[in-house]
């Protein structure tokens, strides 16, 4: 269940692990301008912002080979539809007009064959742990620290403590859904949040302090053995090598 080596990613032919990134990075800043949009701006500046953002997210797509055109597709709605079920259960689906508008752009105006081919391709990323691997990673690392800066900078306790919820609901569910690895993209979401606090004297006091020892103790708690200690594991060897390098650079 926790075995170190990775099995090979069966997609990685149509998708490098440097597109599998960009991927992850590019549904990230999409559904980060799609969501302000459904907050900030009214409705006809709203669906001129979304047609141009559709616009450029399909150009991106169409910079592939044919063959690798519906991977391409299914990894960027993959990645809005993660960001937009995270930030729902905080914010409420009323708040995601512009994400719901984004994807329907992004699925609505394809050919039956094109939408045939996305959805396979969707299916072999949920099926397979291994497929879109690095694209998985990196879309967790991102989304997981993105809603726990959400979570210690907020100065409401109900909103902080509902946010840690949410993230603890989030990586628990992570490793029901990816049981052979999905432990590594936690340990890996653990070991940042302990980097980012040490690099950046964050989550020392009051609030945020709580809430992240809360959330670590929880996980603790409730993830399995076997899994807690492995994610444990890994995420203190990634700071332990972390702090090896800085006491190198100082020196």
């Amino acid at each position: 269940m926790t075995d170190s080596t990775l099995p090979a990613d069966p997609l990685a032919s149509l998708a490098s692990r440097d597109t599998q990134i960009q991927a992850a990075r590019l549904a990230q800043e999409a559904f980060a301008t799609a969501f302000r949009l459904s907050v900030e701006s009214g409705a006809e500046r709203r669906e001129t912002a979304l047609a141009t953002l559709a616009g450029h997210l399909e150009q991106w797509i169409l910079m592939s080979s044919a063959d690798a055109r519906p991977l391409r597709r299914a990894l960027v709605l993959t990645g809005l539809d993660q960001w937009g079920l995270a930030y729902s259960q905080i914010f409420g689906a009323e708040a995601l007009g512009g994400v719901s508008d984004l994807i329907g752009r992004l699925r609505n105006t394809i050919s039956v064959e094109v939408e045939a081919a996305c959805q396979a391709q969707l299916e072999a990323i949920r099926s397979d742990e291994a497929s879109a691997y690095d694209f998985k990673f990196e879309l967790r690392r991102e989304l997981h620290l993105a809603l726990w800066h959400s979570m210690i900078a907020s100065e409401d306790r109900d909103e902080a403590f509902a946010i840690m919820k949410a993230l603890g609901g989030m990586m628990r569910s992570l490793v029901r859904e990816m049981p052979t690895l999905g432990w590594r993209l936690l340990a890996d979401a653990l070991a940042l949040i302990q980097i980012r606090c040490l690099a950046h004297a964050l989550a020392g006091t009051g609030l945020a302090r709580e809430t992240t020892t809360e959330l670590f103790a929880s996980l603790a708690a409730d993830l399995p053995e076997e899994i807690r200690n492995a994610a444990m594991s890994l995420a203190s060897e990634s700071v332990l090598a972390w702090q090896q390098a800085q006491r190198e650079v100082q020196h």
